[in-house]
């Protein structure tokens, strides 16, 4: 494949690798530097990664990706510093008596809108530093509760292990939260702590995990979604004819109003020109690609 070509890749994440680590994969087996990704995934975490290559890496904060869908496994009766398997323990109680009936009522707190308090070991950033990275040094770090919303939290199944009861959820979530949160304060509405041991994305917007390819078996050849694809994915499209598209590629107004606050322009060849927004009884470029 030329490796000019633009386009995205769903990328099913293996765990242990950063999402950093995918771009540097995916940059030397398409051979090109412009590579980025949309919605980090930790380490231990495994699923959907959105990767965009060349223009397509400007199409990338623009994409509609605000919900997304995972699976988890919560053990319960044990806290750890970083809310999952890869922190240090911090106490606990004995959770294997626990019901399944007496999880499912507690995880009912955590629906709807929510206020969370996110992971001391989130990628939000304090006074222009990695929450990570300070906690990691030894500091403090206190972050702010903030909104999210949760549109699904459900118990798929549980199993006692050794004073532990591991439970399996589904996970639909606004973009923002986190799902290690959910796993902590889970556990502490419970009284026996928790923390998460398992995280798959298994969707993120319009992108599923069945459209996704395998990080091994990622060639030169690995076909990319397009642009125009992506953007159908997740905006509302208009379709304009080799005079429009003249204007579109000057980055000039149109003379129709677009119906979304961020629409897809489509050029007489099916490609993505450009991203444009309504303006009074015109509409104006947001993001012109071509």
């Amino acid at each position: 494949m030329n490796a000019t070509a633009s386009g995205l890749l769903i990328i099913d994440k293996p765990t242990g690798w950063t999402s950093h680590q995918v771009v540097g994969r995916v940059r030397r087996v398409f051979g090109t530097r412009k590579v980025g990704h949309a919605g980090t995934l930790d380490p231990m975490a495994t699923g959907v990664l959105i990767v965009g290559l060349n223009r397509a890496t400007r199409l990338l904060g623009h994409l509609a990706l605000h919900d997304k869908a995972y699976s988890a496994t919560i053990r319960l009766g044990a806290s750890t510093t970083t809310d999952d398997a890869e922190g240090e323990p911090t106490g606990g109680a004995d959770a294997s008596s626990l019901s399944l009936p007496q999880v499912a009522v507690a995880m009912g707190a955590f629906r709807g809108a929510i206020m969370q308090r996110p992971s001391t070991v989130s990628a939000i950033k304090v006074d222009g530093k990695r929450a990570y990275a300070r906690a990691r040094a030894g500091e403090n770090v206190q972050l702010a509760t903030r909104e999210v919303t949760v549109g699904r939290f459900e118990v798929l199944a549980a199993r006692p292990v050794a004073g532990y009861l591991d439970v399996d959820v589904e996970v639909e979530c606004s973009s923002g939260t986190y799902v290690r949160a959910l796993a902590r304060d889970l556990g502490d509405a419970l009284g026996v702590g928790g923390h998460l041991t398992m995280l798959r994305r298994t969707r993120i917007g319009r992108y599923l995990l069945d459209d996704a390819v395998a990080l091994d078996s990622l060639t030169a050849e690995t076909p990319l979604m397009s642009m125009a694809e992506a953007t159908r994915l997740s905006f509302p499209v208009v379709e304009i004819d080799e005079a429009g598209a003249r204007d579109v590629g000057f980055g000039r107004a149109l003379d129709t109003q677009v119906p979304a606050a961020v629409t897809g322009i489509i050029g007489p060849s099916g490609e993505l020109l450009a991203l444009y927004r309504p303006d009074g009884e015109c509409s104006r470029p947001v993001a012109v690609f071509v």
